[in-house]
Order: C-alpha cells, then sequence, then structure tokens
C-alpha cells in the first residue's frame, strides 16, 4: 500500500477491541446493520460484489441501509464485529462513499467506519453501557462523515463518558440521532438491540426494499463499471486514472489477502478479494474501452 496514504489496518488497529465469540446465546442474539452514505441503485451494485444475500432499503436523504440476510457469525470463527468490519472494508475500499458497521450481541455492541483506503475508526461499549474505545476516534468519526467539529462533537464525546442511565443501545440511539442531521432516518424496527431474525423480517416489508442477491463476476462488475462511468466518477474507470486505481487497489490486495489467510479472517478476505478482482477487472475494463 501507498506510504503516503492511510493504509487498511488490521482490526486489532481499528479502535474497537474485538474479542472471540461469546456464549452461543450472545452469538444468537447479535444483530448488525450495514449504513451506507449512498443511493439504493449505487449501493446495490457495489452490495452485489460482497457475495452476500442482503436486503436493500432507503435510509433517508443519501443513505441506505444493508440488512444481512445470513449469518455467518453463527457459523464461522470470527464473532459479529469482525465479519461487519470485513463487509464494510470491503464495500468502502470500492465505492466513493463511506460505509458504518453496527453491530451487537448480549456482551456488547458498537461501530466501525470505513471510508476508501483510510484506516478503519470505530467503538465499543459493553452491554451496561460501559465505554472501552477511545476518545479519539469519535473525533475522527465525525470528521470522516463531515460532520459539526462543534455540537455533534460534543454530542460524540457525551457518548464515551460514563452514563449510568445509558445502556449499549442508549449509547447506540445517541450515535444515530447525531447522524439523523446528515439525512439518515431508519425505517421504525431496524436499530440497535434487534436480532438478526427481526431485522430481517422488517427490512422484507419495507417499501421499495431490494434483494441483493449475486449474479456472477461478468454481470456484477460489469453493471459497476458501467454505472460508473456514466456518472461524475467516469474519469476513474478508463484512461490514466483508471489505471492507478486500479493498480493501488490490487497493490492493496495482496497483503490483505495474505493477513486474511494467516488469521483465517473471512471477513477481511472478502475485503481483499473484492479490492484484487476490482483492481484486475479495473485494468481489463480499461484495456477494453481503450480498443473501442
Amino acid at each position: 500500500m501507498s506510504s503516503d496514504a492511510e493504509s487498511l489496518d488490521s482490526p486489532e488497529a481499528s479502535g474497537a477491541a474485538s474479542e472471540g465469540p461469546g456464549p452461543a446465546g450472545s452469538v444468537r442474539s447479535a444483530g448488525a446493520l450495514l449504513l451506507c452514505r449512498a443511493e439504493p441503485d449505487v449501493v446495490e451494485i457495489a452490495a452485489q460484489l460482497l457475495r452476500e444475500r442482503m436486503l436493500l432499503v432507503e435510509a433517508g436523504r443519501g443513505w441506505s441501509v444493508l440488512v444481512p440476510e445470513g449469518k455467518p457469525w453463527l457459523h464461522g470463527e470470527e464473532p459479529v464485529d469482525r465479519v461487519l468490519t470485513g463487509w464494510a472494508t470491503a464495500l468502502a475500499v470500492g465505492s466513493g462513499w463511506p460505509v458504518l458497521a453496527l453491530w451487537w450481541d448480549t456482551d456488547r455492541s458498537g461501530y466501525t467506519l470505513a471510508a476508501g483506503f483510510r484506516r478503519t475508526v470505530g467503538y465499543v461499549w459493553l452491554a451496561n453501557g460501559t465505554p472501552v474505545g477511545e476518545d479519539e476516534a469519535m473525533r475522527t468519526f465525525a470528521a470522516r462523515l463531515g460532520l459539526d467539529p462543534v455540537l455533534d462533537v460534543q454530542s460524540l464525546e457525551a457518548l464515551a463518558r460514563p452514563d449510568t442511565a445509558a445502556d449499549a443501545r442508549a449509547r447506540m440511539l445517541g450515535l444515530l440521532a447525531v447522524l439523523t442531521r446528515t439525512g439518515l432516518t431508519l425505517p421504525a424496527g431496524l436499530g440497535p438491540g434487534e436480532p438478526a431474525d427481526r431485522l430481517r423480517e422488517v427490512a422484507r416489508v419495507q417499501e421499495g426494499v431490494r434483494q441483493v442477491e449475486w449474479s456472477g463476476w461478468r454481470d456484477a462488475v460489469r453493471a459497476e463499471f458501467g454505472a460508473v462511468e456514466k456518472g461524475p466518477l467516469g474519469p476513474w474507470v478508463r484512461g490514466p486514472r483508471a489505471r492507478v486505481l486500479a493498480a493501488a487497489q490490487v497493490a492493496a490486495g495482496l497483503p490483505l489477502a495474505v493477513w486474511a489467510v494467516r488469521r483465517r479472517s473471512g471477513g477481511w478476505a472478502a475485503a481483499a478479494a473484492l479490492l484484487l478482482t476490482q483492481g484486475a477487472a479495473g485494468l481489463a475494463y480499461d484495456r477494453m474501452r481503450a480498443r473501442d
């Protein structure tokens, strides 16, 4: 990865302490949401590359929410926070918009914010609301999302201070309250504390819900680059900029893939695979367009 840009970090350095899977009951009660700062039409294309079944719902002005239909944290070695961090990173490195992963189980709740190739930032609260993250994470979170450096940061920093009257769910709701100022509006029933099954059922009955399914690499990549080429980022999928970006994705994906294999991390392996695939596809697409 480039030394003059912030690199993708390991889960240990993301600002959110990761622990192994808890008791079976804790894992079964886990829930997760992926909040994307982009319209559903754009998110749908990128989310296909995760190769996971998800439900996509509009979540206010300029926001979308992805609700996982599966629960890989039940069957793998990774807890819900690591799975969601991998997914958020994979989406963010392949797009121009930030992705906020919200996750919780009976023991802890937290978030991870991924934005491009920059270091992820996260925070964790124990079930009783005890903060176990770093204050700097909240300030970085605000800066990445373009929040008010005074009022919004004050509200976020309050979530990182002890408060015996606020449990983990209340802390997460406080975080979402700050984001409503950016246009985020989650549908009723899609919120922290709900188990994955409940989230899935609520998402299915929302107006305009979309089911994101894997359609194969050829169709998914063609749809993604076709959509981007028609938009303001068109120069980034063809010409010199496209080659630089694609080469950077491959360069970032290779060491990340090695790291994910050594750690047996499915979520980070997905991020690495997406980087490598998009980089290779970008180089191939640029060459194909040059021939036209």
